[in-house]
């Protein structure tokens, strides 16, 4: 009974973060909210970034020792190289397609669990943070460039703060004698998969 309020607690919380991406809220305006809001936004209202850099933290989480830091590190990271890009004016193809790419990819990393090195996870997971970089730079708008990335940089942060918190809870809260937390933490990256090929659907 304890591990099943469990698991109704997580589809509450991934009920409630899906709430918060409705398309309806757009993206802010700077001029009118500041950059830094519009960046930190900017992410938070995408479904298909909130939910691929979820995803992030879930593999580290699920990877353990130093993926847990190594994975939103990368992402993190090369999202700052492909924003830095982006306002470069340098193209990258297939950027919308690459991020919803990301989500089902990721998410299908996190269901089959498979014992990649983590030079290859830190990899996977810094070419699609490119591509969600380069998506921000793209929509800037009239943003300040300093505050704006600042903004999308914290959002990403807490996003993939969130994954780890939820893979880790997965993990500890329900048995950690056991593979359930494992379990749940898998069934969680087929979920997100799950929603990817809906959005490419869509």
């Amino acid at each position: 009974m304890t591990h099943l309020r469990g698991l109704l607690a997580l589809g509450t919380l991934s009920l409630s973060l899906t709430a918060l991406t409705s398309p309806a809220l757009a993206h802010l305006d700077p001029s009118e909210h500041g950059s830094f809001a519009a960046g930190f936004t900017h992410p938070v209202f995408g479904l298909d970034h909130v939910l691929a850099m979820i995803a992030v933290g879930l593999w580290g989480a699920l990877a353990g020792g130093k993926a847990i830091w190594a994975l939103p590190s990368a992402f993190v990271g090369s999202m700052v190289a492909g924003f830095l890009l982006a306002l470069g004016g340098v193209h990258l193809p297939f950027v919308e397609p690459m991020i919803l790419a990301s989500v089902v990819a990721i998410g299908a990393l996190v269901a089959l669990a498979l014992p990649l090195p983590l030079v290859a996870c830190a990899v996977i997971t810094g070419i699609f943070g490119l591509f969600h970089g380069h998506a921000h730079g793209g929509e800037m708008g009239a943003a300040a460039v300093l505050t704006y990335g600042l903004g999308f940089v914290c959002a990403t942060a807490l996003l993939h703060g969130a994954g780890v918190l939820i893979g880790y809870g997965t993990r500890t809260g329900l048995d950690a004698e056991t593979r359930r937390g494992e379990v749940a933490t898998r069934v969680l990256g087929a979920l997100t998969a799950a929603a990817g090929l809906f959005l490419i659907a869509g």
